[in-house]
């Protein structure tokens, strides 16, 4: 196969044109060409108003002409030979399998994923998950955002699919991939049910509606593998033995397993306080915290594609900066055409989050802007003590306005002022909201720093820094607050204990934890066959 990188079209062109203006690269007939894929599309903007496309697509043609083509093309470093790493599923040939299931902590994208490659090895394993099912899940948090009753083991951060199911479902990654993880990941969610053109779009999402069927159908297969799940059944204990895993206690029972996976995601502080006590090896890690901030999802797609911004879809952005301060301040899980959502988890405690649906179509775009923290905020020399920072915060926030989603002009933060009204444009949010202080709940440093970093991004976007962008409080689950160490055999100190995904430090977001699931998978099966 060829590849060709930098084939450019207007956004406007029909899909067929791709055939002839690959034809006229190649400098062969459209007639030559076997067939195409479309391996990356990204957009180009630079001469806006006009708008492209930008293509990398594997092509097949006779081997012959194949041959000619190449030796034509050996001056354009955009014409290559192309061949394609797909991702070689671990194979386990145990005496009995039945005998080696794998227990699973925790069915988010790292769990489901692990999963799915013991399930494809006919390995049966054994799923906990402290929360419901997607559907019953679904039910109880939009029943949050209405009245404000919080189920803690049913909601943003708890349940089936773990918190990225309730978020925009982007699949982009900078994770270095020579193994064919990720495509193997996107292949997955579109056979599950995902659309298509997350395989090849530059910054591919799915949308939380969607995302919650792709999860449920992977689940069912999982099942139909002979997997089993156990939902509302949350871990409470380990079995030791030596300094090895036996098993796990589980709603009063214990389940016995020497391989156990913990893909616990970021917000499980309560078995991060078991794991601590048991004496896990784990350390406390930098985060970030800060805000969301919306702005009109329009004034964003003009400033990055121009007057022409509804030929494409709503538009993203990502921006960072690092302050003389020693700051970093940058957006995070930023969601065009989305809504804030009210993602707590605790009791007298608030956290919001971003999400967006496939459409993509709320009126609003919204970021998280966050600024790094780490020992000048707790002390790092305890492990949980980054988790209990973010309580402090997430508390506070609560308290701003009795537990509805606290919000505060842009302008407004900086002069100290309670927000009485919004400006040009209205929040959306899920979750009941109200105006508050919220330049009260971090520290003049970390105020300022958003301050001066908004400074620069208004640089960059027209408007980012208008006075009237809308502030929610607060934004404290940027990854998580804990590592648990693990060895070169994916290991913890607990030998058979396997840390795994964004909770246990090893992951961000959808996909790397998915990956890292697939990675720690393998590392089991090795470990069985080691035996």
């Amino acid at each position: 196969m060829i590849k060709i990188d930098q084939l450019k079209l207007h956004v406007s062109a029909e899909d067929n044109q791709i055939k002839n203006n690959i034809a006229k690269k190649l400098r062969i007939q459209p007639s030559d060409i076997k067939d195409y894929e479309i391996l990356k599309r990204s957009i180009d903007a630079r001469k806006k108003p006009e708008l492209f496309f930008v293509y990398s697509v594997a092509v097949s043609i006779d081997k012959s002409l194949e041959q000619k083509v190449l030796k034509k093309a050996l001056k354009d470093n955009n014409i290559n030979a192309y061949n394609p790493k797909n991702y070689s599923i671990p194979s386990f040939q145990g005496i009995n399998a039945n005998e080696s299931r794998p227990i699973v902590i925790g069915a988010g994208p790292a769990g489901l994923f692990a999963s799915y490659i013991f399930a494809l090895n006919n390995m049966a394993p054994v799923v906990f998950e402290r929360g419901k099912k997607v559907d019953d899940r679904t039910s109880d948090i939009l029943k949050f955002w209405e009245t404000g009753v919080l189920d803690t083991s049913s909601n943003v951060q708890f349940g089936e699919g773990g918190a990225g199911t309730f978020s925009d479902g982007k699949l982009n990654t900078l994770v270095n991939d020579k193994q064919g993880r990720n495509k193997f990941v996107l292949e997955t969610f579109v056979k599950f049910g995902a659309p298509s053109n997350i395989l090849y779009d530059n910054k591919p999402h799915i949308g939380t509606d969607i995302l919650k069927r792709v999860i449920a159908n992977m689940r069912d297969e999982i099942i139909r593998l002979g997997g089993e799940f156990h939902f509302e059944c949350q871990v409470t204990d380990f079995a030791i033995e030596a300094g090895a895993i036996k098993g796990v206690v589980a709603g009063g029972d214990t389940y016995y397993s020497d391989r156990v996976v913990l893909s616990i995601g970021h917000s499980a502080r309560d078995t991060f306080k078991t794991l601590y006590d048991l004496g896990f090896n784990m350390e406390a890690k930098d985060f970030a915290v800060g805000f969301r901030i919306e702005h009109p999802q329009a004034m964003i797609s003009e400033s990055m594609y121009g007057p022409k911004f509804d030929e494409l879809e709503p538009a993203p952005y990502k921006l960072a900066t690092n302050l003389l301060n020693g700051r970093g301040v940058y957006s995070f899980c930023m969601c065009p055409g989305g809504f804030v959502v009210n993602s707590s988890s605790e009791e007298n405690r608030l956290v919001v989050n971003g999400m967006s649906y496939s459409k993509r179509d709320s009126h609003n775009a919204n970021s998280a802007i966050v600024v790094s923290v780490g020992a000048n905020e707790f002390d790092k020399s305890n492990p949980l003590s980054g988790i209990e920072y973010q309580r402090s915060i997430e508390a506070k926030a609560f308290s701003l306005c009795n537990g509805k989603i606290p919000q505060q002009l842009y302008g407004d933060f900086k002069l100290g002022k309670l927000s009485n009204s919004y400006g040009d444009f209205t929040s959306e949010t899920k979750g009941k909201t109200a105006f508050g202080m919220l330049s009260e709940i971090f520290s003049q440093e970390i105020n300022q720093s958003i301050i001066d970093a908004m400074g620069q991004f208004g640089a960059k976007i027209k408007g980012f820094d208008r006075v009237d962008a809308i502030l929610s409080g607060v934004e404290s689950r940027t990854s998580s607050p804990v590592r648990i160490n693990r060895n070169e055999a994916f290991q913890s100190n607990i030998t058979g204990l396997f840390p795994c995904g964004e909770g246990a430090g090893y992951a961000g977001g959808i996909t790397s934890a998915a990956m890292d699931g697939m990675k720690v998978a393998e590392a089991v099966i090795t470990s069985l066959k080691e035996i």
